[in-house]
């Protein structure tokens, strides 16, 4: 079944020189991008991170130093990669946990502002785990009858991606094809940020999700403690976290609009002369 889509989705598989979001790198990036006609565009690139790749991280993806050391660096690819996403819904397998939330830090890191305000997120795994609690490997063979050559090279990673999400929309009736449902579907937690640290609870206020202000409201505890944020921009916190938490300082120091509905409406008439 393919995807109904009323704007670009991205789907795209990072191979990285480690798992810690706030300092590994990319290595490697594979972008298919698929259009509401059905027409798609796909791009690979390896990377040259400016660090080394650790031993254990290319016994995984097969990439060495050596392999990349002619290649462009991301600051020099990020341009083309935000013009790929930048009208896109984006998705992955275990995109909204590890691959959404580190590209954005390399976004960030070069100067490219990232947020997922007018984006999607469809994360594959999830609905593969909700429904069957498989690998990558085995949903491939799961879903599609295939047996996943080259795991985890990006690229091969990426085309299985998406061809397991649409098998999906195949098997699970109860499944709605959009990228909303998709995306609602695909989630877990309610993030205001990707690395989890900030969360939404069901006033959908913003809360800490560790430390000794875990459970309460960022609003109340930047108040109480100015200095909360300082501490987490000057230390080791992923950019995007860093971002989320800026937003929410400006917002508070923004002044708050204290007129009633009726007085609002007053207003808007006087505006447009309609008394």
């Amino acid at each position: 079944m393919e995807l109904k889509l009323t704007k670009p989705i991205v789907f795209f598989d990072l191979e990285t020189t480690g798992i810690n979001i706030a300092t590994d790198r990319i290595v490697e990036i594979s972008i298919l991008k698929v259009f509401p006609n059905g027409n798609k565009e796909s791009k690979t690139w390896l990377v040259n991170p400016e660090i080394e790749i650790p031993q254990e991280a290319s016994a995984i993806h097969g990439i060495t130093n050596e392999k990349v050391v002619n290649e462009p660096t991301f600051k020099e690819l990020a341009p083309k990669i935000n013009e790929m996403i930048a009208d896109s819904d984006l998705a992955g397998f275990n995109s909204n946990r590890f691959d959404i939330p580190l590209l954005a830090e390399e976004l960030l890191r070069v100067g490219i502002d990232f947020d997922m305000n007018n984006k999607k997120a469809i994360d594959v795994q999830v609905i593969f785990h909700k429904k069957e609690q498989r690998t990558l490997s085995a949903g491939y063979e799961f879903y599609c009858g295939k047996k996943l050559e080259d795991a985890h090279s990006a690229e091969a990673d990426t085309l299985a991606t998406y061809e397991i999400l649409k098998a999906q929309l195949d098997k699970y009736d109860d499944i709605e094809n959009s990228v909303e449902a998709l995306s609602k579907f695909s989630s877990h937690t309610k993030r205001a940020d990707f690395a989890g640290f900030i969360l939404f609870n069901e006033n959908d206020d913003e809360i800490f999700s560790f430390g000794k202000y875990k459970g309460r409201t960022v609003e109340e505890v930047l108040k109480e403690n100015p200095g909360y944020n300082s501490w987490i921009q000057n230390a080791d916190f992923p950019l995007y976290t860093k971002k989320v938490l800026r937003l929410i300082k400006d917002r508070m120091s923004e002044p708050k609009n204290t007129m009633t509905d009726e007085e609002k409406l007053q207003a808007l008439q006087q505006k447009f002369n309609l008394k």
